[in-house]
Order: structure tokens, then C-alpha cells, then sequence
């Protein structure tokens, strides 16, 4: 789903898009992208950030109540701190206009990847049952929880991902660069995403996110699951 204020880029985007394939639904503003939610089948929403009647920061953080699909945001803005936000709202890409076709298309084939491989974990309850256990914090591959002291955390697939790569190896370090190229499959070119990643992972896992229990940096390396004794 496309989710932009301006027709002329909503419309060239479902061109692009359905000539690739893909069942394409558009919406001029997050009132009508969440009509078409509710209505459709959707994977993947790429959402203009600014729209009139309800933006698309508004739109996600609604649409994150009841849903996990991946959400790329799109923005004339560029600056970090509008890169942090969107993320922090429950995004998990941020391409800023004016972009190339291919560009958005390699966002949105990547990001499908990843929740097609979400969704297949999700629905395998067959396997013997796979869960990761550091302290109180715990992941079940089988059943795609994530729990902290026994009460379920809501993450998102990009999160999900993070965390269980961290706790398959409790106590080793992985860069940023490492994490996203086994995350998002491909070379990293810009991490700062991980980071903001990691402080959303920390406001949903750890007590008191200042001081980490589970979740740890180490300076200059890269991040870590603490071991616990």
C-alpha cells in the first residue's frame, strides 16, 4: 500500500510497483491508508510522513496496535532527527525524496524478505520448540514471542530479528555492520538505523534502559547480550 498526499508520486510508485508484480492499494492521507488496512490483505505500506488530516508518524503508531507488516517511510525531510523519529514511531525503513525507483524497490523487496521469513516462523508449529533463554528475557522461535520476566514484549519484525541474532550468541559482540548485513540480508551502507533499532529494543526489554541489563554496548565494537550468571 502507498500511503501519499501527492498524486502524482502515489500513482508513479503503483506504476513502478505493479509493473514488479505486486497488488498495489493507495490512500491520499492515514485516515483512508487505515480504511484500506482494515479492508485488505496488506504486507508492506510505504507511508508519506507528511500528509494533511492524519500524518503518516500518526497513521504507523495506530497501525502498530494491531499489525507487524513492514512500514517504509517516505519524507522530503532529511535531517537524523526526523530519521529517529519515524523509526522510533514503529518504522522500519526511511527513504528520503527525492528517490530513484530502484532504490525504493530494493527497500521494499528487502523488507518483504524479511516478513515473508517472519510469517513462515510464525506459522511453523510443528518444529520442536526452540527458545532462547538469557535471565528473564526470553525468544520462542516457534511461536515468534519475545517475553521479559514472563510478560509478553510486542517488537516488530526488524526487532524480532535483531534480538534473536543476539541471543543465539549471548556474550559475543557484533558490530553494527554486522548485524545489518545478517538482518537485512544485504552490504550495509548506513547503520545508523541499528542504533535506533537498539534503543527502541531497550525501551521494550530492559527496566530501566539507562542501565541495560540485557541489552549492552560496547563502545567503538558494537552490541552485545550479556551473559548472565
Amino acid at each position: 500500500m502507498i500511503v501519499e498526499d501527492d498524486k502524482e508520486i502515489r500513482e508513479g510508485v503503483e506504476i513502478y510497483l505493479k509493473s514488479q508484480g505486486y497488488v498495489v492499494f493507495q490512500a491520499a492521507d492515514g485516515i483512508e491508508g487505515l480504511k484500506v488496512i482494515e479492508k485488505e490483505e496488506i504486507h508492506l505500506a510505504i507511508v508519506d510522513v507528511m500528509m494533511p488530516r492524519m500524518d503518516g508518524i500518526a497513521m504507523t503508531v495506530k497501525l502498530r496496535e494491531k499489525y507487524d507488516f513492514p512500514v517504509i517511510f517516505l519524507s522530503a525531510k532529511s535531517e537524523e532527527v526526523d530519521k529517529i523519529m519515524g523509526l522510533n514511531m514503529g518504522a522500519d525503513d526511511y527513504v528520503t525524496k527525492p528517490f530513484t525507483p530502484m532504490e525504493l524497490l530494493a527497500r521494499v523487496n528487502s523488507q518483504l524478505r524479511r516478513y515473508r521469513r517472519f510469517l513462515e516462523k510464525l506459522g511453523n508449529t510443528e518444529k520442536e520448540s526452540n527458545i532462547h533463554t538469557i535471565g528473564g528475557l526470553e525468544i520462542n522461535e516457534d511461536t515468534v514471542e519475545v517475553t521479559v520476566d514472563g510478560e509478553p514484549v510486542t517488537v516488530t519484525p526488524t526487532e524480532y530479528k535483531i534480538l534473536l541474532l543476539l541471543i543465539k550468541s549471548p556474550g559475543r559482540v557484533f558490530s553494527a555492520e554486522e548485524i545489518y548485513e545478517r538482518v537485512w540480508n544485504e552490504r550495509a551502507v548506513s547503520t545508523d538505523t541499528i542504533m535506533v533499532h537498539v534503543r527502541n529494543i531497550r525501551e521494550k526489554i530492559e527496566i530501566n534502559p539507562k542501565e541495560p541489563k540485557y541489552l549492552k554496548v560496547v563502545w567503538g565494537v558494537g552490541y552485545k547480550i550479556e551473559k548472565q550468571s
